[in-house]
């Protein structure tokens, strides 16, 4: 688990449940309504709740690379 994602585990165990299931439905769906592009088609950010996730696909192999996670103030 990423030291950001354990961090808020302890706080929003429920708002974090939401924010995973959200990064696990990138696999098949990486550009879903309600992200955006962040500088290129292939790197977008997308907000869950009070989180923010910053997110790299790469078509070739199907990976989805988690760049940043942060929650809003």
């Amino acid at each position: 688990m990423d030291s950001s994602a354990a961090r808020f585990l302890k706080d929003d165990s429920a708002g974090l449940r939401l924010l995973m299931d959200a990064v696990d439905l990138l696999a098949t769906d990486p550009r879903p309504e309600g992200s955006a592009p962040y500088g290129s088609p292939d790197l977008r950010r997308m907000h869950v709740g009070p989180y923010r996730v910053m997110y790299e696909i790469t078509e070739h192999t199907v990976t989805i690379v988690v760049l940043h996670l942060g929650r809003l103030a």
